[in-house]
């Protein structure tokens, strides 16, 4: 059996013009060629291409030999070659140059119409599968699929696709609003007017760190987050509504900026709750600050717990006395740990900090006396504690009485959002090492992914991207 594989174009004045584009012969019915193969498709969509293209640009050109001002022909003045690179594969074509009318006045002498209407050389389609692929899969691994599933013969190298990925980010990046101090607009008075707000948000940020380009640079922090919207008034119970961000702290110039945006693409307005939890270290904590009036900011209770946590551990190694008739320094201490648990469980950070001054003040005493190493270690890691208590007890609440009312007191979610949206792709059995820029333009294009706005980010700088109707069964 022979199928012949045929592509009719025909024009608006009724012309036909056939094209045969693939011949695809079959013998015996066998589950290996049951019909068409990945190699055979890929021939059948380049060969299609190739003639939708050339079609498409004939026409385009013959439209452009003619002055739309006075109707006179164009002079052709040469042609050039170009490569086009699309999802089905890159196709030469002869790019003419015709000069200007004299009728009217121009900079130039001359122009080149494809030149000008296709200045990117790669379609958009094409662009937006890299870049999507990219950020959440390896470059390399990138290259691989695209050359699996799509007709490209010439070799896709790497480079390309990360130098595409940098250059969409930047795009993202020269979008984003100048950076401000405070966010918040308009008069208090007018708030009140403004419509019933959509359910609370919850924003949640934490930190991770990912390996620098060089040895001897080590690592950077990369801030991560995730913003939850509880409910919308016009839609029926669903699953809250949640996105993700992330950026270099060191190197990004608009992280309020790019927050505040994520927050009003999620219908933020200046009358609505929004919850901020965080581990409290000064760059969340100033990010967070200024953004919305009706903010409440509190600290994540996991952090508190883990860092209480590593004090226990360490008091444990603390000298035991023979007699277990009188305490030991060490039974104090972990006694004293537990109680300021439950004061700051409670809300209590006054009572907090001055059981923390005792403890600190006994392992002192105790530290000079034996020239204890743990005794020392223990002293200093206390006194650090009560340093980043005191530094967030505004952002302390009663976390007993959130929990018996169902409120967030952790921040849970975000530590499994940094581990989606850093460590799966920069950290976990990646060998690759990153700069500042690299890793900070790569985290835009993947927290648009991850969010699902990275197609309609691309509906928006090209108009008419993935608009075309389904075609027809013949």
């Amino acid at each position: 059996m022979k199928v012949t594989v045929q592509v009719v174009t025909r024009t608006d004045d009724g012309q036909e013009a056939i094209h045969e584009v693939a011949c695809v012969e079959r013998e015996d019915l066998t589950p290996a060629t049951l019909g068409l193969s990945l190699a055979e498709g890929k021939m059948v969509l380049q060969a299609m291409q190739e003639v939708v293209v050339e079609w498409q640009m004939q026409a385009y050109l013959r439209q452009q030999r003619h002055c739309p001002q006075c109707g006179h022909i164009r002079q052709s003045k040469g042609a050039h070659s170009a490569v086009f690179r699309t999802v089905f594969g890159s196709l030469p074509v002869e790019s003419p140059r015709l000069t200007h009318c004299a009728c009217q006045a121009h900079d130039t002498h001359s122009f080149s119409p494809l030149a000008d209407l296709l200045p990117e050389h790669t379609t958009p389609e094409l662009l937006y599968l890299e870049t999507k692929w990219a950020s959440l899969v390896s470059y390399g691994m990138t290259v691989e699929l695209m050359h699996d599933v799509l007709p490209i013969d010439e070799p896709l190298q790497a480079v390309t696709i990360r130098n595409h990925v940098l250059q969409m980010a930047e795009r993202l990046e020269d979008a984003l609003g100048k950076e401000q101090g405070s966010c918040i607009e308009g008069c208090p008075r007018d708030w009140g007017a403004l419509p019933i707000p959509d359910g609370p948000l919850t924003v949640g940020i934490d930190g991770g760190y990912v390996k620098a380009q060089g040895g001897a640079q080590g690592w950077f922090e990369v801030i991560a987050g995730k913003s939850i919207l509880a409910f919308r008034q016009d839609d029926e119970p669903s699953a809250p509504s949640s996105k993700c961000f992330a950026f270099v702290q060191t190197y990004d110039e608009k992280p309020k900026r790019r927050l505040f945006e994520l927050l009003q693409s999620q219908g933020l307005q200046m009358n609505q709750q929004i919850e901020f939890l965080s581990d409290g270290g000064e760059t969340v904590r100033d990010l967070q600050l200024y953004l919305s009036p009706e903010a409440e900011h509190l600290l994540d209770w996991f952090h508190i717990t883990m860092r209480l946590t590593t004090l226990t551990q360490t008091a444990k190694g603390l000298p035991v006395q023979a007699s277990q008739e009188i305490p030991t320094l060490r039974d104090d201490v972990l006694r004293e740990l537990e109680r300021i648990k439950w004061f700051l469980w409670h809300g209590n950070v006054f009572q907090a900090l001055k059981e923390l001054r005792f403890v600190e003040g006994d392992l002192e005493a105790t530290a000079y006396e034996s020239d204890d190493a743990i005794a020392w270690k223990l002293c200093k890691a206390v006194q650090e504690f009560a340093t980043y208590i005191e530094r967030n007890g505004g952002f302390i609440p009663n976390y007993g009485e959130r929990y018996r009312n169902g409120e967030r007191i952790s921040t849970g979610f975000v530590e499994s959002t940094v581990n989606c949206v850093v460590s799966k792709r920069m950290v976990k059995k990646q060998q690759m090492r990153w700069s500042q820029r690299g890793a900070h333009l790569l985290l835009q294009i993947r927290t648009r992914v991850l969010n699902g706005d990275w197609e309609a980010t691309f509906r928006q700088w090209y108009p008419g991207f993935r608009a075309h109707t389904t075609p027809v069964a013949a």
